[in-house]
């Protein structure tokens, strides 16, 4: 497995259509492995945003080629291209009791029946800060980890972010409703958080949701 980062060059036109289109920037992802890759594993992707700053993350399990990107959306007159390290020291080394800091983006939903008396269910994306919270509250045990309380008697966990996405596919629109999620875990189950960590969370995981990330905790 491995682990791929590419900073994004947010003053540029086509920078700014991929970043507008999840449809557009899967494409180029996957544009990034050879056609002999195709359906050997998942690849997750997601953009950490800040403000004129945007770095594109992508777990994989093959190496990937961004040199069109580089072309396309960073600084191709320059030595600045994309870090790409292997990923399988740190799900090795992942154990029970380890507490990480994690990044989230994801898809939080729920499947409802269109009716009553409907056999058939629509997923719908939770829309409130308390919904999506306890959307990956729910969640984390089956995932590998739990959350731990917080100074405040609270999960130690913020949603940082939330978007609504709308963009064309196959000539209808699609909508998605994202959280980011910051905050801290402790490890109950290593195995399934590598999986996790190399599957995804949730569903939307070709338009940039499910990339959980871990990171050491910086203590003050």
């Amino acid at each position: 497995m491995h682990l791929t980062r590419f900073d994004i060059n947010t003053a540029r036109r086509d920078s700014r259509a991929l970043l507008a289109s999840p449809q557009k920037l899967h494409a180029a992802v996957l544009a990034s492995f050879p056609p002999i890759a195709d359906g050997t594993g998942r690849v997750l992707w997601r953009v950490d945003r800040a403000e004129h700053r945007a770095a594109l993350f992508i777990v994989s399990p093959h190496r990937p080629d961004l040199t069109h990107l580089v072309e396309q959306a960073g600084w191709p007159a320059t030595d600045a291209t994309w870090d790409t390290r292997d990923y399988q020291p740190l799900l090795d080394r992942l154990d029970i009791g380890q507490q990480w800091a994690f990044r989230l983006t994801a898809n939080p939903t729920a499947s409802r029946r269109k009716a009553p008396d409907s056999p058939r269910s629509q997923r719908f994306g939770h829309v409130t800060v308390a919904q999506q919270t306890a959307w990956l509250l729910t969640r984390a045990e089956r995932l590998g980890f739990t959350i731990p309380v917080g100074e405040h008697k609270e999960p130690d966990v913020a949603i940082r972010s939330r978007d609504n996405l709308a963009f064309a596919r196959q000539g209808r629109t699609v909508t998605l409703t994202t959280a980011t999620y910051e905050g801290h875990l402790r490890i109950t189950d290593p195995d399934a958080l590598r999986t996790a960590l190399t599957e995804g969370i949730g569903p939307a995981k070709a338009y940039g949701c499910g990339l959980l990330t871990l990171a050491p905790i910086r203590h003050a």
